[in-house]
């Protein structure tokens, strides 16, 4: 199939301004390990609401697309490619996986070049770098599929890769959001107890207690530490796991876990927000540590993970709360903010 001339895609021109939608056009050829996917269903994630809100500084790639999971189906197929074909479904995810790593696309919008990675999701088409993508089977769900490009492979990854749970150690997770849901889900299977979830809204919390949350907090209603240490009782604090990257709730979650306990960082703080720690702890088995989306090899974690489908040890589909629409998408990133939205929302082409 010959690429489409042009496509509708989700721009960001401006930091902490709406997302433009409008029609962006595409090159005439691929280039080697580049793969045309056409887009199925793409979430959002908190690294997107980063970007748009400029948490990391100043973007100097503006104006370029965003977005870095999804699901689709592949289109064609640039010099070199391997390991996927066309008609096969995809899952599109940010961690590398296995082929050429290619160049950037080229796109271009209002006749000046739209700059875009090597994934990107907010769009109907995609020229996605080979090495971003993984192959699924024909009757895989497409909207479950496309969490399995950050929200689920890093939400296990975080619990079996970064924090190592073992089972029986107690866990609380902070902030209980696409992530945060897919960690607490991890924890359980992992055989934790107690696993305590905090979060500022009672939709969120509401969906934690589902997948598998022994203790609920609403830090916005109820004193956070006090509660905590309630639900913990005589038990010491295993893990804590952060997805807010507020420095407070940081340097707290490193004072409350054990002699020997892991702080697992998985939110993105802001530029300047910086973390005050005692150091001395961390020479005697204290551990603090950040996590890269959950260390996750998506060619071998998607196929593990997906298994547990089957058998229905996972309630993955329980995760995604509404569909949007592209000329909708700032809709949902307001919804999100607001915490108007629980768990994940997709965005379908």
């Amino acid at each position: 199939m010959a690429i489409p001339k042009k496509m509708r895609a989700a721009i960001l021109v401006e930091q902490k301004k709406p997302l433009v939608v409008d029609t962006v056009d595409l090159p005439e050829t691929l280039d080697v390990g580049q793969v045309l996917v056409k887009i199925h269903f793409s979430g959002i994630c908190g690294s997107q609401l980063g970007e748009i809100d400029g948490a990391k500084g100043e973007d100097k790639f503006l104006p370029h697309l965003l977005g870095h999971e999804a699901s689709g189906v592949v289109v064609d197929l640039g010099p070199g490619v391997k390991h996927v074909k066309p008609n096969d479904k995809v899952v599109m995810h940010w961690r590398k996986g296995l082929g050429i790593e290619s160049n950037p696309p080229s796109y271009t919008w209002k006749n000046k070049k739209l700059n875009a990675g090597w994934i990107a999701t907010f769009n109907e088409y995609a020229i996605v770098s080979e090495n971003r993508l993984t192959v699924i089977p024909y009757d895989f769900d497409m909207k479950v599929a496309a969490l399995f490009g950050c929200a689920i492979t890093t939400g296990f990854g975080v619990v079996e890769n970064n924090a190592k749970v073992r089972i029986g150690e107690s866990v609380v997770v902070y902030g209980a959001g696409g992530v945060g849901l897919n960690i607490i889900q991890a924890a359980n299977l992992a055989g934790a107890h107690p696993i305590i979830a905090v979060d500022l809204f009672d939709n969120r919390l509401n969906i934690a207690k589902e997948m598998g949350a022994t203790h609920i907090i609403n830090a916005s209603s109820s004193d956070a530490k006090e509660e905590i240490s309630k639900a913990l009782g005589s038990k010491l604090l295993d893990v804590f796991i952060d997805n807010t990257g507020r420095p407070e709730i940081i340097e707290y979650g490193y004072s409350k876990t054990s002699s020997n306990g892991r702080v697992i960082l998985v939110g993105v703080p802001k530029k300047g927000a910086d973390t005050k720690l005692y150091t001395l702890p961390l020479h005697f088995g204290k551990l603090i540590t950040g996590s890269h989306g959950g260390e996750a090899k998506p060619y071998e974690d998607i196929p593990r993970y997906s298994s547990l489908i089957g058998p229905g040890k996972v309630n993955f589909g329980r995760l995604i709360t509404k569909i949007y629409k592209l000329d909708e998408i700032n809709e949902a990133i307001s919804d999100m903010k607001s915490g108007k939205l629980a768990g994940r929302c997709l965005i379908e082409f």
